[in-house]
């Protein structure tokens, strides 16, 4: 079967190279044992690959457990795992099946595998090493032969990183990783997918479906869509419900989106220490911070000089080297500006002539204006090779280029 039919057999749509080569992992390991970490932002549609993976295994015939860690609370999600004994805690009123004794010989899915508690972690690590598990109130031990997939979409080797996650089942896990990409990197499936979810809908609530002027498409397929696939079948939703006009124009599709559809800014060079500076405008604060610091390490040494007497070399010599400091600070992914090739000349007054004063530059706020600076600058610092300043800027290539075409960037 190829993945075409395998597309209609599932109700996948789209035909991005990524999805294509994510469906044929899939297949392809599916009739071993493997284990299988499928990893992808939220609304993606995860949940797909575990079934194609059951599927076309040997373990076709057996049951297919879909579990959603997340969903089920701390204390009682090792019961519901592994089960538990009569009298084991309050309410355990009769022995209970959990679902990897009920998923023996087949196939179980755990969604959302990185909201595990610690202590489920190592009772799914000894399933997957050896087969083996306890039932809660129990010292029997059972076995289980049963295919593990998951799915999560969280950084796992961050939550590693910050003890939320243990490393030794990451790697059993993610013996055959698949990454289904966020719809913000198969912009050419945007609208497919929107066409078919409007025709569902229509057919669902008996109506005409909507349709996309030009404009209304170009909106909808240069969005960011934080929600993926999901999100898209929201809004083509409530369009569809909503608007008596069945032909929807691009001011029509704005008013869906959040923010009125604008594109999102270029996501930040990873470079930055993250614990640091969360995001864009934290850095932009702590520069200026900085400046307002050193200039006003400048004023005081101005004032110690004049008290002092320096002589006029020596405070040339001085003044240049903490504007020389002041020019240096950037922060990791910031290209520097030249430092002066002269030193500041400054005018020999009287020191009470000096008034501690500050003037304020009105600075524009708008973050189309700051994107723009950001792609200037990246695009500067690489020579105008788009590749290195997209990594910079840590957006795709396509992205950068759509972008530059947007804002006419020369």
């Amino acid at each position: 079967m190829d993945v075409q039919e395998i597309k209609q057999r599932f109700g996948i749509i789209g035909n991005a190279l990524g999805l294509n080569r994510a469906i044929e992992v899939a297949v392809q390991v599916a009739p071993t044992d493997l284990s299988v970490l499928i990893t992808g932002e939220s609304g993606t549609g995860k949940e797909v690959f575990p079934q194609i993976i059951h599927q076309f295994s040997t373990r076709k015939h057996g049951k297919y457990i879909a579990v959603n860690c997340g969903a089920i609370p701390e204390g009682t999600i090792d019961s519901e795992l592994f089960g538990h004994e009569k009298g084991a805690f309050t309410g355990a009123l009769a022995d209970r099946k959990g679902y990897f004794e009920e998923a023996d010989g087949g196939t179980i899915f755990l969604d959302e595998i990185g909201e595990l508690p610690l202590s489920t972690q190592v009772r799914l690590l000894r399933v997957l090493e050896a087969g083996e598990f306890i039932k809660v109130g129990s010292s029997k031990v059972m076995k289980t032969n049963v295919r593990v997939v998951a799915a999560t979409n969280v950084d796992i080797p961050l939550a590693i990183e910050n003890g939320k996650f243990r490393e030794d089942l990451y790697y059993r896990l993610n013996t055959v990783p698949i990454r289904v990409l966020p719809l913000r990197d198969r912009p050419e499936d945007i609208f497919l997918l929107f066409r078919k979810f409007a025709m569902d809908f229509a057919e669902r609530y008996r109506m005409p479906p909507v349709r996309l002027d030009e404009e209304a498409r170009q909106v909808l397929e240069h969005f960011g869509w934080p929600g993926n696939v999901r999100q898209l079948k929201n809004i083509t939703e409530q369009i569809s419900i909503i608007e008596q006009e069945r032909n929807i124009t691009g001011p029509a599709m704005r008013s869906y989106l959040p923010s009125g559809g604008k594109p999102q800014l270029p996501a930040l060079y990873r470079g930055v220490d993250e614990k640091t500076f969360s995001n864009e405008r934290e850095i932009l604060y702590q520069v200026l911070f900085d400046m307002k610091k050193d200039m006003n390490d400048l004023k005081k040494l101005v004032l110690d000089l004049m008290h002092e007497g320096a002589s006029p070399s020596e405070f040339h010599a001085e003044n240049a080297q903490i504007i020389r400091n002041l020019y240096s600070k950037e922060p990791a992914h910031f290209v520097a500006e030249p430092a002066p090739q002269n030193p500041v000349q400054f005018e020999s007054v009287d020191r009470d002539d000096i008034q501690d004063t500050e003037e304020f530059v009105e600075e524009s706020l708008s973050l189309e204006d700051k994107e723009i600076e950001l792609i200037k600058k990246a695009l500067e610092k690489h020579k105008g090779k788009r590749k290195y300043a997209a990594q910079e800027l840590g957006i795709s290539e396509r992205t950068l280029y759509r972008k530059i075409k947007e804002y006419d960037i020369d």
